[in-house]
């Protein structure tokens, strides 16, 4: 009987991790399509759509109008329109951050810091993206709500120091663009950037075409659940925009310098992309890769996003889709630019969202096995034992994760990680209990047995 049941351990355990292992095998294909359906298979995410530009035109695969969150994509706006407040002369890189939102303070060795413009825009202002640190906007938060929330928190870095993306940085920006032109963000953007290059199917925040938002999911036991956030008005211009790859397609062409638009907004892109010197560099939204490629990702708990464009190689690609698995999608858009410019495509990464799906879903397994034993069993050492493993996984989980995340246990389980993470932690902790009501059980068995 042990062995049949431990024969039938190891199939489930098998049958979970072979799956990933087939599709990622799977995934070495060198045409688009098929690197596409690799994604699907390897992540379970059905939404994805990518846009390719060339020299030749624009091709897309997926749904072209469907609108997705484009997570931290969205830097590059925002920072377009600091850059454009800089050019009129209403802001300048060298302004100190507390003298430009009233109230706000920031301190380094329990000292004031002073944060200059420039600072948010390279990312050097000292701040993290550890959500533990410098917590993110509430709900009916306004972005100045959130400013003095964070205002005399210690940095992490002396600010112009050391490079830490941090979102905090381009949602300080949104703030500063709202206190210079004295009206929101949102107008300023729709009325200033992007109905000025074109962009009708690029939204701040929520947009109302709600029939064409492509649901976000989140994984779990290898399956993909719809799974939808609210969107705060405090996180919006560090990451939360919506579009379509018709719109990504124009926004890389604008960018590749092909595009029609108004001669202001193009000197101020060239004028970005010139601050941009070496491999690392990061400058308004956008980072400098090898080869002179410029790119960003993007995450949000339910949407991944990537862009990538080279003038070298007049080619540009953007990924799109509605689950946040990063690495995967980064090697996706990765290995579309590969095939677009002639190169040898590296396949598809496994996100680590993904790897903690199958590990969770295997402990989910394993735990349900240890309940079934720990109430069916009538050995106490075995029962103490099944107890010990879970508590003690129970435990190095709540320990190790807000660690390795820089989050709370609750948002890492419930927002950002699988669903299979919170149902084996819940599992585990269910072990725990059952296991001293069946060692009393058992207990109290033993002494009725010795007293009668």
């Amino acid at each position: 009987m042990k062995k049949i049941k431990l024969t039938a351990l190891i199939m489930m355990l098998t049958i979970v991790f072979a799956d990933s292992i087939f599709v990622q095998a799977s995934a070495g294909k060198d045409d688009i399509s098929g690197l596409v359906g690799s994604f699907r298979d390897e992540t379970r995410c059905e939404s994805v759509s990518v846009a390719v530009v060339t020299s030749e035109g624009v091709r897309y695969y997926g749904d072209q109008e469907g609108l997705y969150q484009i997570g931290s994509m969205t830097k590059a706006f925002t920072g377009l329109a600091v850059v454009k407040l800089i050019s009129e002369g209403r802001l300048s890189y060298d302004d100190n951050v507390s003298e430009l939102l009233p109230g706000f303070e920031a301190y380094y060795h329990n000292a004031p810091a002073e944060i200059k413009v420039e600072h948010l825009l390279s990312q050097t202002s000292g701040y993290t993206n550890e959500e533990n640190a410098y917590p993110s906007a509430g709900e009916g938060m306004s972005l100045n709500d959130w400013v003095m929330s964070i205002s005399r928190m210690e940095l992490r870095y002396e600010p112009g120091e050391e490079y830490a993306y941090s979102n905090v940085n381009y949602n300080l920006l949104g703030a500063i663009i709202e206190e210079v032109t004295g009206g929101s963000f949102t107008d300023y953007m729709y009325d200033e950037i992007l109905h000025p290059l074109g962009l009708y199917d690029t939204f701040v925040g929520e947009p109302s075409a709600e029939e064409r938002i492509i649901p976000g999911s989140r994984p779990g036991y290898r399956l993909a659940f719809e799974y939808e956030i609210p969107v705060y008005e405090g996180r919006i211009p560090a990451g939360y925009f919506y579009s379509n790859v018709c719109d990504m397609a124009r926004w890389l062409l604008i960018w590749m310098g092909t595009a029609d638009v108004p001669e202001e907004l193009a000197d101020l892109i060239s004028l970005t992309k010139s601050r941009l010197d070496e491999e690392g560099d990061y400058f308004s939204g956008w980072e400098l890769f090898e080869n002179e490629v410029y790119g960003h990702s993007g995450g949000t708990p339910n949407y991944s996003s990537r862009i990538v464009f080279s003038e070298k190689e007049m080619t540009g690609v953007c990924v799109l889709t509605g689950m946040n698995v990063a690495a995967s999608t980064d090697s996706l858009c990765g290995s579309v630019y590969a095939i677009a410019t002639g190169e040898e495509p590296d396949g598809l990464a496994t996100d680590v969202w993904t790897v903690f799906d199958l590990v969770f879903t295997a402990l989910s397994v394993l735990g349900i096995l240890m309940l079934s034993f720990i109430i069916f069993v009538k050995r106490k050492g075995i029962v103490i034992t099944l107890a010990a493993i879970s508590l003690i996984l129970l435990v190095s989980v709540c320990i190790t994760m807000p660690l390795i995340f820089g989050a709370g246990l609750r948002e890492i389980a419930f927002t950002w990680a699988p669903i299979s993470f919170a149902g084996g932690l819940i599992i585990l902790a269910i072990n725990v209990p059952v296991s001293l009501f069946s060692l009393i059980r058992l207990v109290k068995n033993e002494n009725r047995k010795k007293a009668g």
